[in-house]
């Protein structure tokens, strides 16, 4: 039952007296009154700067003397919140109409979608724009993309009967070694800005890292959690990926209470009877420095982003991801760099779907000898005739028939030598970076992309075997999504029928053990499909094909 308590006239008139009131000092309670004082924090929004925040420490000096216990300061940090816009970053008001209904958001999205994008959209002290959309976004970003990763892991973790309390291997890949990494430096980083009072950057860490966990652990190791065998590999993906999320549950306890609760008592709690029962009541996750290594962490993102830059080449060259490519060159600017990430030569090729990988670094001067993958690209070098023009007046034109008549390896020295910002002569004028306008051009059969750390390049031009690779990796993928249309389980074996001719079958049958693995085929057969087969016709590299599966 709840009473008014009398004494209390006005709830913001005792707030304007924080933390006296609430001990009725110096009334009573003194002892414990010196003992809590001051308040650790305060929050409110800015227009209380003056209202709250200024007055709080006023009553302070008014009421404790300077060099006495207590010390004349109301609260040690404060976290002065922004007002809240609408979508367009206008006030919000009735008579305008742009007013959003809490209610509605909170039914369109839930509570711990409105509460991460209040915590991440901007740093606490600046305004920000809300409005539903906006909430269903940082939703769909964040916490559908943690909660499509949990319940991967929960799926094939039930499929096999994983057991948390399981002995983790000893020895893990490299990729469980750098996301533990990861991990621990995330744990330190929200600790860090939590102690900080900064939510803003611990939430965005929270968010990096599950993007991170998300779209390169989990992607890069499906295939380990789909592998029939139970062996040491499988067991490692597994307690590495159960560590990650139910760290991260933990993390997100005062972000998002909700959703790390159910995390938790799925992930922890349930399977360990001695653990607490709400992650609420879970001890603080605790960073391991020993886990943490800095340069693994760098190179993994610098290899993270070579592949977006791979992707971008193909996407820009019209070739998919399916299809596999004959070469990539990678350009990076040291060779430190060049050294952090060779030894993901590998992982790269995988990720890209090419067969052979090239690494220069601006201390090569250009290709590598004898490398063809370096003639992907050249440096095309141009007189900045703005700046040139009036101090070299007729003089620009010879210059630049020096520019058009440069050898490729040349250019490329030049061009790297102005990227690190030292002067350049050619025909014998004294050149600085900004008298040059410097062009990366594709030669025929290739595809580039970059950005200010790499450069890569891919050959496109395609054997008849690539082409037959490239078709059965399409197969695979119709068949894939014709396996959830038919409504089979992720474990069921399957009977496989390929109708598309004399070029599916032949990419088919090169590579067979390839499809029959990716699809769980136990028979796989170039002919019509049988009646009672779920079919599908479609195109497939650009041959009309019928596709049929059945269980086993």
């Amino acid at each position: 039952t709840m009473r008014r308590v009398p004494e209390v006239a006005d709830a913001w008139f005792d707030s304007g007296a924080m933390p006296y009131a609430q001990w009725h000092y110096p009334f009573e309670n003194q002892e414990l009154f010196r003992e809590r004082f001051p308040a650790d924090y305060i929050c409110e929004a800015v227009d209380q700067t003056r209202g709250w925040f200024y007055s709080l420490h006023a009553e302070a000096a008014l009421l404790h003397r300077v060099g006495a216990a207590p010390e004349p300061i109301s609260y040690r940090n404060v976290i002065s919140l922004g007002h809240i816009q609408d979508e367009q970053g206008e006030k919000m008001s009735k008579s305008k109409g742009n007013v959003v209904d809490p209610w509605s958001v909170l039914d369109a999205h839930g509570a711990d979608a409105l509460r991460w994008y209040l915590f991440t959209a901007s740093p606490t002290g600046a305004p920000r724009r809300f409005s539903s959309n906006l909430v269903g976004e940082a939703r769909r970003r964040f916490l559908l993309t943690l909660w499509n990763t949990y319940s991967f892991f929960v799926t094939y973790a039930e499929i096999d009967g994983f057991d948390p309390a399981s002995p983790a291997p000893a020895e893990r890949a490299e990729l469980d070694d750098w996301v533990r990494g990861a991990l621990h430096a995330t744990i330190q980083e929200v600790t860090d800005a939590l102690e900080g009072y900064d939510p803003t950057r611990a939430g965005r860490a929270i968010e990096s890292f599950v993007d991170e966990l998300s779209n390169w652990y989990v992607r890069r190791s499906r295939r380990r959690f789909w592998k029939s065998e139970d062996d040491r590999d499988k067991a490692a993906a597994y307690h590495t990926l159960h560590e990650c999320l139910a760290t991260v549950a933990t993390l997100l306890a005062p972000f998002t209470p909700y959703v790390a609760e159910e995390m938790y008592r799925n992930l922890v709690a349930g399977p360990d009877p001695r653990a607490p029962e709400s992650v609420h009541l879970a001890a603080w996750p605790a960073a391991d420095a020993s886990l943490i290594d800095a340069e693994r962490i760098e190179a993994m993102r610098l290899v993270q982003r070579l592949a977006s830059l791979g992707r971008a080449a193909r996407s820009k060259a019209g070739v998919k991801v399916r299809q596999p490519l004959p070469a990539l060159l990678v350009g990076l600017r040291s060779a430190r760099e060049r050294a952090l990430v060779e030894g993901y030569g590998p992982m790269l090729l995988d990720e890209l779907n090419v067969k052979r990988i090239t690494f220069r670094d601006a201390s090569a001067g250009g290709a590598e000898s004898g490398d063809a993958s370096g003639a992907l690209v050249e440096y095309v070098i141009k007189p900045n005739l703005p700046v040139l023009g009036p101090r070299l007046g007729k003089a620009v034109g010879p210059l630049r028939r020096a520019m058009r008549e440069l050898d490729p390896a040349v250019a490329t020295g030049i061009a790297q030598a102005a990227e690190a910002g030292e002067t350049i002569e050619i025909a014998g004028v004294s050149l600085a970076p900004a008298d040059l306008l410097i062009e990366l051009r594709e030669r025929a059969g290739a595809a580039t992309a970059q950005d200010a750390h790499a450069t890569v390049a891919l050959t496109t031009t395609l054997t008849p075997a690539l082409v037959r690779e490239g078709t059965a990796r399409e197969f695979v993928h119709r068949l894939q999504s014709l396996r959830r249309e038919a409504g089979f389980a992720i474990t069921d074996r399957i009977v496989v029928w390929i109708d598309g001719g004399a070029d599916a079958d032949a990419a088919v049958a090169a590579h067979a053990d390839y499809v029959r693995a990716e699809t769980l085929a136990v028979a796989l057969h170039s002919a019509a499909p049988p009646d009672d087969a779920h079919v599908v016709e479609e195109s497939v590299a650009g041959q009309r094909a019928r596709l049929g599966v059945r269980r086993a």
